[in-house]
């Protein structure tokens, strides 16, 4: 299967999910994003790995694993996003120790915050990245539906903020989809996720 090689672009607060907030990663060759939701502890974690010049005065529990790792001659090489289930990612650690390579579980969180402090790069299968992925250009159909157009002016109007309509599980998958598309436009990635997840649940 072909693997796809991200990078962090950065991270920003959720404002619907208190605590959480979104790890955007987007493709080093392409144009896909692909938004994740993690916990604070976690997007501190990757915020210290991306600031190099922050140095904590004790190391933290990611730090703490690298210097263990180093000390035992344990290098990461890489890390791997392989599945996708219900909304939550799985990742791997590729890990090496005399010339042995060692695949370890991790949360994908905790993969990408290690994966900086190694310098590893970072990869997922482009099976999850056309699943879970967007981009600024997506395809709504090729069938256009005058009214569905009307629609969307209306409702991106009134979604300008943007605030996800309360019955918006009740929306077809083209509605839904228009309004996926501003929200990728406008790097809305948090409310994003919860629009693509209702897409797939429908489209199954």
């Amino acid at each position: 299967m072909k693997l796809i090689e991200l990078k962090v672009k950065g991270i920003s607060y959720s404002e619907t999910q208190s605590g959480a907030y979104a790890l955007i990663l987007c493709e080093t060759n392409g144009n896909r994003k692909l938004p994740i939701i993690i916990g604070g502890f976690e997007a501190q974690a990757i915020a210290i790995a991306l600031e190099e010049e922050i140095k904590p005065a004790r190391p933290l529990t990611h730090d703490l694993f690298k210097d263990f790792a180093i000390c035992f001659d344990v290098n990461i090489k890489k890390i791997i996003i392989h599945k996708l289930v219900d909304g939550v990612f799985f990742s791997n650690l590729i890990c090496e120790r005399d010339k042995n390579e060692k695949i370890i579980d991790a949360r994908t969180s905790d993969a990408i915050a290690m994966a900086l402090r190694f310098k590893a790069p970072i990869f997922i299968y482009d099976s999850i990245m056309k699943s879970a992925g967007f981009t600024a250009s997506i395809k709504t159909g090729s069938k256009k539906n005058i009214s569905e157009e009307n629609w969307s002016e209306k409702t991106l109007k009134d979604t300008e903020k943007i605030n996800l309509p309360e019955n918006i599980e009740t929306y077809s998958i083209l509605k839904l989809k228009i309004i996926l598309k501003k929200l990728v436009a406008e790097e809305e990635y948090e409310k994003a996720v919860k629009v693509r997840d209702l897409i797939s649940k429908k489209d199954i």
